[in-house]
């Protein structure tokens, strides 16, 4: 299975940059990796001393930032390197400040990761959640740098527990320590006879805490949504977008949409435009459009919507009409708000929990869903009461950031 690993790799670079020609994601991808170990060779030297996180996405990156955030306060000295795999997170990430240097994750290649670890030396890498890759993984181990993983969480069907599973169980005992959200984990972790485990939590709900104490002010939200119920739909799908148009187009209730899609495609947005009978302005359009009659306000671009959040009395999160793909529900939740979700959040561990407490509700069509609405608007005592419950589940479930720097602690 090993030898098909490093098989696939290869035949995947090979076909990329046919596929780079078709999706600008894809040409991201391709472009973004060709200049890191030119980029990591200029701006670390053999007299720097690092720390190297990686995450998959945006979202991992999100998870891991009060660690990052941490250690760039606690070890001043040392650079710490950001890496990501998809363009969604790079992209966004690449011009903020939290990483001394932020790059792309080469192709897992024998020789990449090689040639990666030796330009950046990091005294201990941290990986976020998901990221398994199995010759990265061998050459850290085999360097003798201690590998973490940090809010991870493992579910029976996935490969690590197949009897076909073998070479990538080996990749998971290269980790120095896991650093997991629930007991479930570790008894799956227990049966491949890993066992230098620690149950912490998510640092999810660390970094959503955060948020709270940051600027969450924007003007044109302050103009837009000023003396209205707002809903704020967040991560939109055009499979949510149907449900979310149809109950806008036929609400006669006095309150202002958001809606932020979770792509930003021109031809998209103009169609979801277009499908709104209500007066919609585009946020990429002048400030001066706030000031009139708007009742919708779609989000062109990216990066605001944590912050537009919390402007809201209750929330969508997009994604779940499709097959695990739901979206992050604490960034919400954390602002004392109701989140309604669509019916595939089976896996999603926060979500499934406070579905149960009655913090977030999920809907399986537009009937469920318009009812639902109509409560959450009419109802204060109800939508109040939801959004206490999202707050409490979070105060409770905090603190996984504080026992993975005490670990960090022993091995810097």
């Amino acid at each position: 299975m090993y030898i098909l690993y490093n098989l696939a790799i290869y035949i995947t670079s090979l076909f990329l940059p046919i596929i780079a020609f078709f999706s600008t994601k894809v040409n991201l991808f391709i472009n973004g990796r060709k200049n890191v170990f030119t980029e990591l060779k200029k701006q670390i030297t053999e007299k720097d001393s690092t720390i190297w996180v990686h995450a998959a996405s945006l979202g991992e990156y999100e998870q891991g930032l009060p660690i990052v955030e941490k250690l760039k306060a606690e070890y001043p000295s040392f650079k710490i390197v950001v890496s990501f795999f998809s363009p969604s997170g790079y992209e966004v990430i690449k011009h903020r400040t939290e990483a001394d240097l932020v790059t792309y994750l080469p192709l897992d290649t024998t020789i990449n990761a090689k040639r990666f670890i030796k330009y950046l030396q990091p005294k201990i890498a941290i990986f976020i959640k998901y990221e398994i890759w199995p010759n990265m993984l061998k050459e850290l181990h085999k360097s003798g740098i201690p590998i973490l993983l940090i809010s991870a969480i493992f579910k029976s069907d996935q490969i690590y527990f197949k009897w076909y599973g073998g070479f990538m169980r080996k990749a998971l005992h290269k980790f120095s320590h896991f650093f997991i959200q629930d007991s479930e984990s570790v008894k799956l972790l227990n049966s491949i006879g890993l066992d230098n485990i620690t149950i912490s939590g998510d640092t999810r709900f660390d970094r959503v805490s955060e948020i709270l104490q940051q600027n969450n002010s924007l003007e044109f939200m302050d103009s837009f949504a000023h003396n209205f119920t707002c809903f704020v739909m967040g991560s939109t799908w055009s499979e949510d977008e149907e449900i979310l148009v149809d109950y806008i187009n036929s609400s006669s209730h006095d309150m202002k949409y958001v809606i932020a899609p979770h792509r930003i495609i021109p031809k998209d947005i103009e169609r979801l435009r277009e499908s709104i009978n209500k007066n919609t302005v585009l946020l990429s359009e002048s400030s001066e459009n706030f000031t009139g009659d708007s009742q919708v306000l779609i989000v062109d671009t990216i990066g605001l919507l944590t912050k537009i959040y919390s402007y809201a009395d209750i929330a969508y999160v997009g994604g779940a009409f499709l097959k695990g793909g739901l979206h992050n529900t604490l960034e919400p939740s954390v602002f004392g708000i109701p989140v309604i979700i669509g019916p595939n959040y089976a896996g999603f561990k926060e979500a499934e929990e406070l579905v149960q407490l009655n913090g977030i509700f999920p809907v399986h069509d537009k009937a469920e869903f318009t009812k639902l609405a109509d409560k959450l608007f009419l109802d204060s005592h109800f939508r109040l009461t939801a959004g206490k419950i999202n707050v409490s589940y979070i105060n409770k479930n905090k603190g996984a950031s504080i026992q993975v720097m005490n670990h960090i602690r022993t091995l810097i």
